[in-house]
């Protein structure tokens, strides 16, 4: 028998599930400080200092588009100083980040702190995660990767929410501090003793050391890349843009309250979502399962838009949640079927990087969309045409 058949991925006793109670925590903690979190810093701010909503919600978009940009490099990062290294390097960035945030007094010290957010991303962000999953699993990858980004998801439950507990109790420095603590406890052995400081050793061919065959020149004219890379795009600054606008949009016709109870209900669902998704995706095809979850999307869209039946915008914001996390997700999937494993990398890198770029507009595209047409229609209906051509295009096979 060899080696690789000797592997049983489904057994709680394989090393690679520590791998993957490692990535969910630090994906709790990277997106529940660093992109849940920007709602809380941004009302502290400007009670504390008076500075304007452009002027933090400027700083917000920049980190989110640095961020976005050093992706491209995180591969070699990685293979320069190890999948484990290159976290713990992220979680100190963000612990410095937060404690700055935490003590900032003038603008230039706002934007320094979310440049350490932007390093933080690269070294805790999607890339990170999917790279350090994906080289443990081959028959259980779906399920892997999607229980490891449900952190994601309890970013928004756990970080964010205590944090605003904690901001009201002993004021916006201890609490910022404190949970910088608790992160810093709960991360750094988490990370020495479940990733450790060296690339994982197994023997089922996942860490192939060839070098990449595919540069991002290459990628770049690569149709099977732009198949899997500009649907998720736009698919995600559709999503991104409601996200942000949920309760503006819901709030007329809802209500405050029932609009505050519908955003929970889409984070509640996206939590089921990728679970449900992550038991049953390693037997479907990835691109199919993408375009039933993008379409979902659009239909939900569609039922928001022409309805002001709570009922239905309920069952609408359910349906749109079941989708969020899974548009994460299917991408590392995609591309571990159709690329060499040795490419991984360099391919996952520069896709979540102009996915990233493309989905940091989504809001300011909305914002503009509704200050021309007075309302949220038109910018309802560009959500529906965005997710049915990123729906389309998903489906084109590479030969």
């Amino acid at each position: 028998m060899s080696a690789a058949a000797e592997i049983d991925e489904s057994s709680l006793r394989y090393p690679g599930w520590r791998a993957v109670l490692a990535a969910f925590l630090v994906a709790m903690f990277i997106f529940g400080f660093g992109l849940y979190g920007h709602a809380v810093y941004l009302a502290e701010l400007q009670r504390l200092h008076g500075w304007s909503t452009g002027l933090i919600s400027t700083a917000s978009t920049l980190s989110f588009l640095l961020g976005s940009l050093l992706a491209i490099f995180t591969t070699d990062a990685m293979t320069r100083i190890g999948a484990g290294r290159l976290v713990l390097c992220g979680v100190f960035a963000l612990a410095a980040s937060m404690m700055w945030l935490a003590f900032a007094e003038a603008p230039w010290e706002l934007y320094a702190a979310y440049l350490l957010l932007a390093c933080a991303w690269m070294g805790m962000g999607t890339v990170v995660i999917a790279t350090l999953v994906s080289s443990w699993f081959d028959r259980r990858r779906g399920l892997a990767l999607s229980i490891a980004f449900n952190g994601a998801t309890c970013g928004g439950i756990v970080v964010a929410p205590t944090l605003v507990v904690l901001v009201d109790r002993m004021g916006f420095t201890r609490a910022m501090l404190s949970m910088t603590a608790v992160m810093l406890i709960v991360l750094i052995p988490a990370v020495t003793g479940l990733i450790g400081m060296s690339a994982p050793e197994r023997p089922a061919g996942n860490n192939n050391p060839a070098a990449p065959a595919l540069s991002r020149a290459k990628l770049l004219s690569n149709f099977a890349f732009w198949t899997i890379t500009a649907p998720f795009a736009l698919a995600l600054l559709a999503q991104v843009g409601f996200i942000v606008h949920q309760i503006a949009l819901l709030e007329p016709t809802m209500g405050r309250s029932l609009a505050g109870l519908a955003v929970a209900v889409t984070t509640a669902m996206s939590l089921t979502g990728r679970l449900c998704l992550g038991v049953v995706v390693d037997r479907l095809d990835p691109r199919r399962t993408a375009a039933v979850s993008i379409a979902t999307q659009a239909l939900a869209f569609c039922v928001i838009g022409w309805t002001s039946n709570t009922a239905f915008l309920f069952v609408a914001c359910a349906v749109f949640g079941f989708s969020i996390g899974n548009l994460i997700t299917l991408p590392p999937l995609i591309i571990h079927r159709e690329f060499r494993a040795a490419d991984f990398g360099v391919v996952m890198g520069l896709s979540t990087s102009i996915c990233g770029i493309v989905n940091a507009l989504g809001p300011g595209v909305v914002g503009l969309v509704r200050a021309a047409t007075g309302g949220y229609a038109a910018a309802l209906m560009l959500y529906v045409m965005l997710q049915l051509v990123a729906a389309a295009i998903v489906l084109l096979r590479p030969r």
